[in-house]
């Protein structure tokens, strides 16, 4: 059977990042040009800047991509490239130059979403993974607990109704003086601090087993800091990140396994930005083990935003026949499974 090869384009954020993929699998190359130092000055992500960033860097990291994998365009078989969901400036960039490609070169064009690159993040070096399994999704916008029914087919068993859970590391992290990005910035601090200091709570949907809700959590600790200020009292930036950690982490858990329970999955995977979390990543490693699951999740580096889970993603879709059109087209708010 002839190798399939996907030249994978991703900028729906703040990193602009190209790959070659192999046969859905083994990665060729995984070029990522991060803008997270110039986006720090800022305490977050400046849209504008971001797409310019895109526009400069885009063509070296693609270039650089297929040199780094040895091969041509000629040789390659489609292009992937995220459409939805991100900022849309940032999705634009990546969209015009794919087709451009794409077209120029006389190859297939293979939209992808960008949530479903993060659950495909699990191929890479989980070899043997396969669907039917459970994933939890948990990045900077979003916070999906989804089963994965088949390559790029997903029933949807519960999201977010507020803050993603990225979203709230974010901005607790500003809050108690961590500054952006909150998420590496909280996992490190929290290491120092007591995870049982400070007893914020956990929120649980009521009408939605499944659900998540950090809205809540993040103003308790809003008013936590507020009114140690008001007292004239200090407090102590380890704790306040390790009890706000670990409050999201066993709402995570808690109904994360309650889908594994329900569902009688032998699978578990976690993927997003937040699943590189290492309080996150031990205690879904505990509670997979209690249970005989297995417990999969991806490199770091396969976590954050990159373009070798687009080019796996797109791997799958475009060996089950999808192919875009020409007016392909930037899709912001995009929702997981949506075509």
């Amino acid at each position: 059977m002839k190798d399939t090869l996907i030249l994978a384009v991703e900028s729906s954020c703040d990193e602009t990042a190209a790959a070659v993929v192999r046969n859905g699998r083994e990665i060729l190359s995984n070029i990522i040009y991060s803008q997270i130092d110039l986006h720090t000055l800022y305490g977050g992500v400046v849209p504008e800047i971001a797409s310019r960033k895109h526009t400069e860097k885009i063509n070296q990291v693609i270039e650089k991509a297929l040199a780094e994998a040895g091969v041509t365009l000629a040789e390659i078989d489609a292009v992937g490239v995220t459409y939805g969901p991100g900022l849309v400036g940032a999705l634009l960039v990546g969209v015009a130059e794919a087709k451009a490609i794409a077209y120029a070169a006389g190859k297939p064009l293979v939209g992808v979403h960008h949530i479903e690159g993060h659950i495909a993040a699990n191929y890479i070096e989980h070899q043997d993974l396969e669907p039917p399994f459970l994933c939890l999704v948990v990045s900077g916008g979003h916070t999906h607990l989804v089963r994965v029914r088949d390559y790029g087919t997903f029933d949807i068993l519960g999201r977010t109704r507020d803050d993603a859970a990225g979203e709230a590391f974010d901005k607790v992290a500003r809050a108690i003086g961590l500054g952006y990005p909150g998420g590496p910035k909280i996992d490190r601090v929290a290491r120092e601090g007591d995870p049982d200091a400070i007893a914020f709570p956990r929120a649980h949907v009521e009408d939605a087993l499944y659900d998540f809700s950090f809205s809540g959590l993040k103003s308790a600790v809003l008013n936590y800091i507020n009114g140690c200020r008001m007292k004239g009292e200090t407090f102590s930036q380890a704790d306040v990140a390790a009890s706000f950690q670990k409050a999201v982490t066993d709402v995570l858990v808690a109904n994360a396994m309650h889908a594994v329970e329900e569902y009688g999955a032998d699978t578990f995977a976690i993927a997003g930005g937040v699943a590189s979390n290492s309080a996150l990543r031990a205690a879904m490693q505990e509670a997979c083990a209690k249970r005989g699951v297995k417990f999969c999740y991806p490199s770091p580096v396969y976590c954050t935003d990159n373009a070798a889970m687009i080019g796996v993603a797109a791997y799958y879709e475009y060996r089950k026949g999808t192919r875009s059109g020409w007016d392909l087209n930037a899709v912001p708010n995009l929702k997981l499974g949506e075509r």
